[in-house]
């Protein structure tokens, strides 16, 4: 795998309290069509449920987000994490995220950001918080001073909005969580999940170079 970018046009952004629920959720989203899943280091079950979905779900890429720190790069490879995504960063967690030798997405919501990252060579990021830092009309804005920047943006987005981003020259993928109802997960009701994937997985999306 050389993008993220590239597997889905949705990525599923995924908070789990429990690590016993990873498998049969990233199997649901998998069958639905979207195989590539963030799971957010924001509670002491991530890594568990990271490496349970690296070990028993063979056909899913999962990631690991929330990505704040070189531990937490070194922890999350270290339990099978197929590429990271942060909300920022600095010079020693991109560092680090480069040395890990597994793609990666830094987060980005100015201008000023996205150019330090191009002039460092990353052209492929997160932008974050989407919906609160402008939406498609920032991202379109960026779009023509600064064509070599790919982003995911993540935040905010919705069902209703996702399509929206993906029709801009400049997004080629979205982060969402509106296939994870917090009422579908609390029941397992992996088949509902599974339902709203498929859905996501169709929103059109043109592959670019």
């Amino acid at each position: 795998m050389t993008s993220v970018l590239d597997l889905a046009p949705v990525i599923p952004v995924v908070v789990l309290d429990d690590a016993a629920d990873a498998v049969p959720l990233a199997r649901a989203l998998v069958a639905g069509g979207l195989p590539a899943i963030e799971v957010t280091l924001r509670t002491p079950a991530a890594l568990d449920a990271i490496r349970a979905i690296a070990d028993g779900v063979p056909d899913a890429v999962v990631g690991a987000g929330t990505v704040l720190t070189p531990t937490a790069v070194n922890d999350s490879v270290t339990a099978g994490a197929r590429f990271l995504v942060s909300p920022g960063w600095t010079d020693t967690l991109l560092a680090a995220m480069k040395a890990s030798g597994i793609p990666f997405l830094p987060g980005v919501s100015t201008a000023s950001e996205v150019v330090a990252l191009l002039e460092r060579g990353v052209s492929e990021m997160k932008f974050f918080p989407a919906e609160a830092a402008g939406g498609t009309a920032y991202l379109k804005s960026l779009s023509s001073p600064l064509p070599q920047a790919r982003f995911c943006p993540t935040g905010g987005i919705t069902a209703e909005s996702a399509a929206s981003y993906l029709t801009l020259p400049n997004v080629h993928c979205v982060g969402g969580t509106w296939m994870l109802p917090a009422d579908a997960l609390a029941a397992k009701d992996w088949d509902r999940v599974e339902s709203l994937a498929r859905e996501a997985s169709t929103l059109n999306l043109t592959r670019r170079a």
